[in-house]
């Protein structure tokens, strides 16, 4: 006995009845919200008074293999001191997985060229000399000489 079922394609009157007659104590459809706006108000009242509910259900993407529970023992082990390699042989997860899992914290990157830099750039810039020669006695990129110019 299914109560609930998930579909993918429209509704429409042969798919509904195919559905009926194959899920006699069927309670709820639950189907893409895509789909859900395109499916005739007519046959939604109709299930409606059935006693078929169908609801709009957001789902995007493949669900994760992992669970956050397992997630959170990998980076427990590792700051442990475990090894990515340890850690593939005692949980059973493929070592490419547990790299992928290991937590990292995003690190901000710092700014390429000083301040000194940017003025020696705009100095340099003021006393009339071109970008391209300001780009080859620093050695900084020519885009980048463009870049600090506007800053």
């Amino acid at each position: 006995m299914v109560g609930e079922i998930y579909v993918s394609e429209p509704l429409t009157i042969q798919r509904i009845m195919d559905l009926l007659e194959r899920y006699p104590h069927l309670e709820r459809i639950t189907c893409p919200p895509s789909l859900y706006a395109r499916t005739s108000p007519k046959y939604l009242d109709a299930l409606k008074n059935l006693g078929v509910e169908v609801k709009p259900e957001q789902r995007k993407g493949r669900p994760p293999k992992y669970t956050q529970k397992e997630i959170s023992q990998v980076n427990q082990m590792l700051s442990q001191g475990n090894t990515p390699q340890q850690i593939a042989q005692k949980t059973s997860i493929p070592l490419k997985s547990i790299y992928n899992l290991i937590e990292k914290p995003l690190k901000p990157r710092g700014k390429k060229y000083g301040p000194e830099t940017i003025k020696k750039v705009k100095d340099l810039y003021k006393k009339g000399i071109t970008p391209r020669e300001i780009s080859d006695e620093l050695e900084i990129p020519l885009r980048s000489v463009y870049f600090l110019i506007k800053k």
